[in-house]
């Protein structure tokens, strides 16, 4: 069993991941925090995060959890890597700097760090990988559907798929979001859509067309649960590594 603390557990993540332990028993929540006042989840008290940085030493877990904010978040990996505590990070929208003291954690405790924790999105990904290799010179969009309340836009994983395929297709130079007014498609251009409304947990489309013929890649979440799940196997996994980058193809390829 692994000693579990998870950041702002009064958000929407937070309280999933929370859950998802109580239902396991390989992993029990030792610490939870959250930057507002927030009544117990699952049973587990919610402590103030501005006492992190102490409640980490107090209460000794193995690894943390956090999905929050990228300027939250890098203020609680710095915490973990001074205290030696390994980190599982599903927060997105990171600026260079954001990342740069990710990296500058990973030097010290094993940092993980994913977009998007569903199995079937990493699928998705090898797919996706697979099918513009297959098919040169085919035109590519990428839709993205989350609920109302998403910060960032294009989502982390779009924009983790979007890497994939210019990764392949090297040709492709420029990311065009949205259109308006007369902007026929250009040449090395990658289409990027997102989309924002209602409660929708998370939608991701590939659109590959070309020579007469069309190809659609979609993953739907249907629950945030998903996602609690694979980054609490994430979690498992981290604990004990050596320091360092790792990231949820590590997870489900080992």
């Amino acid at each position: 069993m692994i000693r579990l603390a998870v950041t702002g557990a009064g958000g929407r993540m937070g309280r999933e991941v929370v859950e998802a332990a109580d239902g396991r028993d390989d992993v029990e929540v030792v610490l939870a925090v959250n930057r507002s006042d927030c009544d117990p989840v699952a049973g587990v008290a919610v402590d103030d995060a501005a006492d992190f940085p102490t409640l980490l030493a107090d209460r000794d877990p193995d690894v943390v959890v956090d999905f929050t904010g990228p300027e939250s978040s890098v203020e609680y990996v710095a915490a973990c890597a001074e205290a030696g505590v390994a980190a599982v990070v599903g927060t997105t929208g990171f600026d260079p700097e954001g990342e740069a003291a990710l990296d500058d954690a990973a030097e010290e405790i094993p940092l993980l760090k994913a977009a998007n924790f569903a199995r079937g999105v990493a699928a998705l990904r090898q797919a996706v990988r697979e099918a513009v290799g297959a098919l040169p010179g085919y035109d590519i969009e990428v839709t993205e559907t989350h609920h109302n309340g998403k910060r960032d836009a294009p989502s982390g994983t779009a924009n983790s798929i979007l890497d994939d395929v210019e990764d392949v297709r090297s040709e492709l130079t420029h990311r065009t979001h949205g259109r308006e007014g007369e902007q026929p498609r250009e040449e090395g251009e990658i289409g990027v859509h997102a989309r924002r409304a209602g409660d929708v947990t998370g939608e991701h489309e590939v659109l590959v067309a070309g020579n007469h013929e069309l190809l659609e890649l979609t993953h739907r979440a249907e629950s945030r649960g998903v996602f609690a799940e694979g980054a609490l196997d994430a979690a498992m996994w981290t604990t004990g590594r050596d320091a360092g980058r790792y990231d949820f193809f590590d997870v489900i390829n080992s």
